[in-house]
């Protein structure tokens, strides 16, 4: 079974582009499809699509389908379960 050290380091490690910290920015106001967020960039589509794989495999972004389009957003759970074990790593007094 994956540490919790494990499983959020594969985490920082996907945090750790910047381009992929914008798009979390991004998506804190709300639902976008992928057009959308394109806007915010210099970069083409297939690396847009590269970018937001990795925060869905990480579990930071979650996607749904609405028509023919894709809509993503944040998942605000995985995120704050990540700034909680981050807090308690620093605060730890072991």
């Amino acid at each position: 079974m994956e540490s919790q050290y494990e499983f959020n380091a594969k985490i920082l490690k996907a945090l750790s582009d910047p381009n992929r910290l914008k798009i979390l920015k991004i998506l804190y106001c709300g639902d976008m499809s992928a057009c959308e967020i394109l806007k915010y960039f210099k970069f083409t589509q297939p690396t847009l699509s590269h970018h937001l794989k990795v925060l869905i495999d990480c579990g930071l972004v979650e996607s749904r389908k609405n028509g023919i389009w894709n809509y993503y957003n944040l998942n605000l759970i995985n995120l704050n379960e990540l700034l909680l074990f981050l807090v308690n790593t620093f605060n730890d007094t072991n």
